[in-house]
């Protein structure tokens, strides 16, 4: 039975986690992080520094929250699943670093059907080549606060990976009045209603339209990467793992 501390507790995605876990028999929380303390089956404590010691950390918390988390894990020797997303420049180098003291699982997107759909867009990517633009739409809640979407941008860095020439990416285009640069991959955010997450890639060539996509019907799809995560996790030696090592 594996030990789970889960910080964002109180957040949507926390709570969803909780369930999921509630319903398993391989592991459970101990101990939940949260700055707005919840009523919950397990205790819950305004800082990672007041939990007990357990066997891995599930982080869906804030930005803010990142270093001192990674701190605590480094200082105690605890594996780390990151699902935050939109972290600065300094905070993934700090999640990397990290990778070099415990093990430490980072994806932008938990659900295996968003990464497998990565792979298919890194292949298109270096089938098609520079004779098709490609843009990416995604398309969340109105309470997402970050834009674009980490799976926007990984997406794009999938494509940009397998391209023979450097990439653009084009977040705005209504500043400016000229035509599409061919390095260009162009990233759009929609934000509205109750979406749970849609991303769509978009090869564009010459009289055909190649497009890529993925639905995700609900939350629970991350909720279980993430638990299936960290049950791995917690097995693993110092470095850096995602979801590509879940599945080899």
């Amino acid at each position: 039975m594996k030990k789970i501390i889960l910080s964002g507790c109180s957040g949507k995605m926390g709570r969803v986690v909780a369930n999921i876990i509630d319903g398993r028999n391989d592991c459970e929380i101990v101990a939940g992080v949260d700055i707005h303390p919840i009523e919950a089956a397990f205790p819950v404590y305004s800082s990672v520094a007041e939990c007990p010691k357990a066997d891995v950390i599930i982080d869906f918390s804030h930005p803010s929250c990142i270093i001192p988390l990674l701190d605590y894990a480094k200082k105690t020797q605890t594996p780390a699943v990151i699902c935050t997303t939109g972290l600065a420049e300094v905070q993934l180098a700090a999640v990397n670093a990290a990778a070099e003291e415990i093990p430490v699982f980072f994806s932008a997107n938990m659900s295996l059907g968003v990464n497998l759909m990565a792979e298919l867009c890194k292949k298109a990517a270096a089938l098609l080549g520079a004779d098709f633009d490609v843009e990416i739409i995604e398309k969340h809640h109105n309470q997402k606060i970050d834009a674009p979407s980490g799976t926007a941008l990984m997406l794009a860095d999938a494509v940009a990976s397998a391209l023979p020439h450097p990439s653009l990416y084009e977040y705005d285009r209504h500043s400016r009045r000229q035509k599409r640069d061919k390095n260009e991959i162009g990233i759009h955010a929609v934000r509205g209603g109750t979406i749970v997450g849609e991303h769509e890639v978009i090869f564009a060539g010459r009289d055909e339209v190649l497009t890529i996509s993925h639905s995700a019907a609900s939350k629970e799809i991350f909720a279980v990467g993430a638990v299936n995560a960290a049950v791995f996790l917690a097995e693993q030696p110092a470095g850096m793992y995602n979801m590509g090592s879940l599945v080899d």
